[in-house]
């Protein structure tokens, strides 16, 4: 029987634990559903405690013995964990207990998938293996002695002690429960070395199942990458011998840090050529980046408590963005996160799922793994960086790694630092931490041709929240530009730091009107309203300096464009197509970034710029006015994507990176134009010759969409029907590509497949997250699509809450449509909520969603 009645967790609660752990022991006698678990844990009292409670979390543990100090004791056992009297000084807490990995289905403690044990502990998961005090704030030494008959048993830290069916790891860092991890099973290990800046040599081991040895050179130079930029840029160096990856396939994550030993989602992991993306080598290299920066920024360094979870999550995804700008391209890379942050976190700030960076109370932890705690988190990092210039952020950053060291830090920890070491006052900066929502940033101009003076006067606005009623303006760095009517810019970029609800900036010196290129490089996470003319947007796109506001220029004309289509039955915009057609020749531009050009905005995009304007949204008229554009796109450019197609296409051998990543994304995005209007055959000509997966799934969508897949389709499944990842981009790839009137049914009968494992997440995610991102499918006027994804989320939450609870979030925004929309999205709210036992996870998410 799950809670009837969760609790709330509230910040201002907050009490240190009652005592303090100096050293774990772990010893597990594995076995799939009798595994035994040791636990030796050496207590102390607390001074900073005012209560000395000894409570410590556990769930669904069979507790065999306890003893303190040698003594048995029989402590008070519940669902959630048990309590007993101890000693007043330090003392010794021994258990025995007994877990169920096989029977472990939520995929948190120690579970098994495919035969292996593996562990996932954040945020909650180590009370699922053994009593303990499950919190971030209690660090400790750990060592762990795993007996088991596999050939490799893995833990954090050192080795130890190595033999038959037996291994010994310490680990000389403290750290919470929730970094711990254990893995064991028939594994082969792909192995490199790494020679640290002081001269240490660590040695580096990917492990994976056999039959995946071919697809881990690109995930180990990917951690090497890392490890040197850590080094170079931040001046982190590793601290342990031995640095392993695991890839497991049965994971609700992309991946986790724990100290030394990172278990990674098979997807976030593996790769080669022939079954791989570019967007999935992408990934991949960031995802391992962020795992290891992790070992600095949330593990050395960790959270005092889950509401501090953004300054572990927000400061590893900044740092792994820059990462990525490095070793890609920083204009590419900074579109794709604001795309990505528009699409997803904006969403979430403007519905009934809004929170602060840093939450003020929560039920269940695991539903604020979100966007707003990462990428807007990340944000958050990079305006104090553009506040404060980078040789103070070096600096700051130094502080925070020398004073917290071996901490559990907050909030206010991590600004101390930045005041400390700047002087400033960053009282109101703090609000972007505590204030949900998306601040509304309006720009009026005024020329005083007299004086030569051009004056920006800028206004904010947050809308009020359930979650923050009543909003103050917050700290702006708003990074400002001046372009001339001939296109040369006649003001270079300066930062604007605004702190009031309305404020005034002046430009002197200057012979004419300018055009202002507000928010560069999209300074700050803001909705920006300015009123510039169809002439001036123009004038950006053409000429803009700074790449953000050129493809923010030519975005905007673009969604103006959508949205006379829809609302007024209008011709896609002449002037625009042909400015972009200009960008489109431009050989100086990168590919990858014409290729962003080639995009429009996302449905959901136009769905909520409607909603904004106080209109209704119709999904099927949103999908009508994109393929009109597309088409209009496709016929106009068609003799130059022809050109480029020819011109960009890549003859040498696959390599991963930019360069050649780029000129394949520009040609891919002229293939799904051209395919519109020149028919399958080049289309199927790529797919038949394609040596990469990036354009054999090119193609394969391509021809999806001009309805000329089926046999590529079916030679796609017999080639790769072994290749589990592989599967699930055939999977996903043809709900995406449906048609909205056909999608459900799509999505429904792909569940009878044979290979079809629902209670696999990346399966489960291949077909119904496409479902919910096929925004005029999923939000078709039958309903269809509300009710399958209902049926599929009563049947997980039993077995995977967090997965269930995750994917709640496809019904977010359902406020925004009409009447008998909405009608039929409540009526599968409701009938998810009446479900017997239904989880924390899920009864959190969906009382949050259906309460708006």
């Amino acid at each position: 029987m799950r809670d009837a009645t969760p609790q709330t967790i509230y910040l201002s609660d907050y009490q240190p634990f009652g005592f303090l752990v100096d050293e774990v022991a772990l010893t597990f006698e594995l076995d799939p559903h009798k595994t035994r678990v040791k636990s030796r844990i050496a207590f102390r009292p607390n001074p900073a405690a005012q209560t000395a409670e000894f409570f410590l979390h556990g769930e669904e543990l069979k507790l065999i013995s306890a003893q303190i100090d040698g003594k048995p004791v029989s402590p008070k056992v519940t669902e959630r964990g048990l309590t007993c009297d101890v000693p007043d000084g330090p003392f010794i807490w021994e258990a025995e207990v007994e877990i169920d990995p096989k029977g472990n289905t939520a995929l948190e403690g120690l579970y098994m998938s495919g035969g292996m044990y593996c562990t996932q502990c954040e945020a909650e998961g180590f009370r699922k293996i053994t009593y303990s005090p499950d919190r971030p704030d209690v660090m400790s030494i750990f060592t762990v002695t795993v007996n088991g008959p596999h050939p490799v048993l893995l833990s954090n830290g050192n080795p130890v002690a190595q033999g038959q069916n037996h291994a010994e790891w310490h680990d000389p860092w403290p750290k919470p429960a929730y970094l711990f991890a254990l893995v064991a099973g028939d594994l082969v290990a792909h192995s490199d070395r790494f020679t640290t800046m002081s001269g240490r040599d660590v040695d580096l081991n990917l492990y994976v199942r056999p039959g995946d040895e071919g697809k881990c050179a690109f995930g180990m130079e990917a951690l090497k990458a890392s490890m040197k930029w850590d080094e170079e840029v931040y001046g982190r160096e590793y601290d342990l011998d031995i640095f392993n990856i695991v890839a497991v396939d049965d994971f609700n994550m992309g991946a986790m840090e724990n100290k030394g030993l990172n278990i990674f989602n098979s997807a976030a992991v593996l790769a080669s050529p022939e079954t791989s993306t570019d967007d999935n080598f992408e990934r991949i290299e960031a995802i391992i980046a962020h795992e290891y920066f992790h070992n600095w920024t949330g593990n050395r360094i960790t959270c005092r408590d889950w509401f501090q979870l953004c300054l572990k999550e927000g400061l590893t995804v900044y740092r792994d963005s820059q990462f990525t700008s490095d070793m890609r391209s920083p204009a590419v890379k900074r579109i794709s996160d604001v795309i990505d942050l528009r699409g997803r976190q904006f969403a979430e700030d403007q519905g009934p799922l809004a929170h602060p960076v840093r939450p003020e109370s929560f039920q269940e932890i695991n539903n604020f793994y979100t966007a707003t705690v990462y990428e807007k988190g990340a944000e958050v990092i990079g305006m104090l960086k553009t506040l404060v210039g980078d040789d103070a952020y070096a600096k700051a950053l130094d502080l925070y790694f020398e004073r917290h060291d071996g901490d559990a830090a907050t909030i206010e920890d991590w600004l101390k630092v930045f005041e400390d070491t700047t002087g400033r006052d960053l009282t109101q900066f703090k609000r972007w931490y505590a204030q949900a929502g998306t601040p509304r940033l309006s720009v009026t101009e005024a020329w005083d041709a007299g004086k030569g003076i051009f004056t920006l006067t800028f206004t904010q606005h947050t809308p009020p929240s359930a979650a923050t009623p009543e909003p103050k303006p917050q700290v702006l760095p708003i990074t400002v530009g001046l372009i001339g009517a001939d296109g040369a810019e006649v003001a270079p970029s300066r930062v604007l730091e605004m702190t009031e609800a309305e404020q005034s900036f002046a430009f002197g010196g200057l012979d004419a009107r300018p055009v202002a290129s507000v928010l560069r490089g999209f300074s700050a996470p803001v909705v920006l309203d300015q009123d510039l003319s169809k002439e001036e947007r123009l004038l950006l796109l053409a000429h803009d300096s700074d790449p953000f506001n050129r493809w923010e220029a030519g975005r905007t004309l673009a969604r103006q464009s959508l949205l006379a289509t829809i609302t007024e039955d209008s011709a896609p915009d002449d002037e625009w197509l042909a400015a972009l057609q200009a960008v489109l020749e431009d050989e100086a531009l990168e590919p990858a970034y014409r290729a962003l050009m080639l995009g429009l905005p996302s449905h959901a995009d136009l769905a909520s710029t409607l909603h904004d304007a106080g209109k209704t949204p119709d999904p099927a008229a949103i999908h009508q006015a994109v393929e009109t554009t597309r088409d209009a796109m496709a016929e106009r450019f068609a003799p130059l994507l022809s050109e480029l197609y020819d011109r960009h296409k890549v003859g040498a051998p696959y390599q991963p990176n930019a360069a050649q990543s780029g000129k394949r994304a520009l040609t891919n995005a002229a293939l799904a134009l051209l395919t519109r209007v020149q028919g399958p055959e080049r289309a199927q000509a790529q797919y038949d010759q394609a040596d990469n997966m990036t354009q054999q799934l090119s193609a394969l969508a391509a021809l999806l969409r001009a309805g000329h897949g089926d046999k590529a389709l079916e030679d796609f499944e017999a080639k790769w029907r072994d290749d589990r990842l592989v599967m699930d981009k055939w999977f996903g790839l043809q709900v995406s590509q449906a048609a909205p009137e056909e999608a459900a049914e799509v999505a429904r009968r792909l569940t009878e497949h044979a290979d079809f494992n629902w209670k696999n997440p990346n399966r489960f995610r291949a077909v119904f997250g496409s479902l919910a991102m096929h925004h005029a499918g999923f939000h078709h006027e039958s309903g269809k699509g509300y009710a399958l994804l209902a049926d599929w989320l009563i049947k997980l939450d039993p077995v995977n809450p967090q997965t269930t609870a995750r994917m709640c979030s496809a019904f977010q925004t359902w406020r925004r449509y009409d009447m008998a929309r909405q009608e039929m999205i409540e009526t599968q709210l409701d009938r998810i909520l009446a479900s017997a036992d239904l989880s924390r996870d899920t009864s959190e998410m969906l009382s949050r969603i259906r309460g708006a």
